[in-house]
């Protein structure tokens, strides 16, 4: 059975379930998670985990995220992006060295109220859900960072590029219209293309098209989310087969910190923490193809 991760290219106009649910379909696996949700007009990279690689979803989901934002100023939405009702439209007398200046101030830790159209749950009921009953209700601040954000290039009258790289839990959206209510016109997000989630990259994502030519061999191996620790190789049958039993083993010499442990055969078995020469399971893989 299929075993691993894939890096889709999100089309737009697809939800990142259909995409799972699609790919259900092309490799005859059931279980098929994603990691961080992508909106439908969203497009770019979405990794999605495959058979017995679902264990790692969980480490996927934080870190750091990496987008290519289309800002539109002069136009607010009840979405704050651009497939919303229309709110208010403005003027735009800003040039794009205000709009860059301005940008100074989004940069760092923030404080960001989740837009009214997200999944986030209050009182047992999603927001969205709420929002299309036109209830609107108090949301309290989540805090996000910033760390990167960069005016590209601007496309058109009041439509600038923005290359952004930010926290888990950012809505761009968001970004986007408060950006704009700073610079007195208005503003929200005109489109969105991911470039970077969990360490994988655009360079690395294939289409849905590509997987349904390629099956299985489209995916990654699941120690490729693991690529920033590095590899501890067990060297006797005694310590492999504690790691299999799922007890802790010894190695004196080990220096603290998170590391991919692997079989004397290189089977990625677990990410474990060494402490005080001792390593200790995170998660065990056992099973997962490498």
């Amino acid at each position: 059975m299929p075993n691993g991760i894939v890096i889709i290219d999100k089309p737009a106009g697809w939800t990142s379930m259909d995409v799972c649910a699609k790919l259900r379909g092309i490799l005859h696996e059931k279980r098929v998670g994603h990691a961080g949700t992508l909106d439908p007009m969203a497009t770019g990279v979405l990794p999605v985990f495959v058979g017995q690689a679902t264990k790692a979803v969980e480490f996927a989901e934080s870190g750091k995220k990496g987008y290519l934002a289309g800002l539109q100023l002069g136009v607010t939405t009840t979405t704050q992006d651009i497939s919303g009702e229309v709110l208010s439209t403005q003027p735009v007398n800003v040039d794009r060295a205000m709009v860059e200046s301005q940008l100074a101030n989004f940069i760092g830790p923030l404080q960001q109220i989740p837009p009214m159209y997200s999944a986030i749950k209050i009182g047992g009921q999603k927001l969205y859900q709420l929002a299309r009953k036109g209830q609107e209700v108090e949301r309290k601040p989540r805090s996000v960072t910033i760390y990167e954000l960069e005016l590209l290039r601007q496309q058109d009258e009041g439509l600038y590029i923005l290359r952004v790289l930010c926290s888990k839990g950012t809505y761009i959206r968001t970004l986007c219209h408060d950006i704009g209510q700073a610079l007195g016109c208005g503003g929200c997000m005109a489109s969105l293309r991911r470039t970077m989630a969990a360490g994988f990259t655009l360079e690395q994502a294939v289409s849905l098209e590509e997987v349904q030519d390629q099956g299985a061999d489209a995916l990654l191996p699941t120690d490729s989310l693991f690529s920033a620790y590095p590899i501890l190789l067990l060297k006797s049958d005694r310590a492999e087969k504690r790691v299999r039993c799922g007890n802790p083993i010894t190695l004196p010499d080990t220096p603290d910190g998170i590391y991919r442990i692997y079989s004397q055969g290189r089977q990625f078995l677990c990410l474990s923490q060494a402490r005080d020469g001792t390593l200790t399971a995170v998660k065990n893989f056992f099973g997962v193809e490498t």
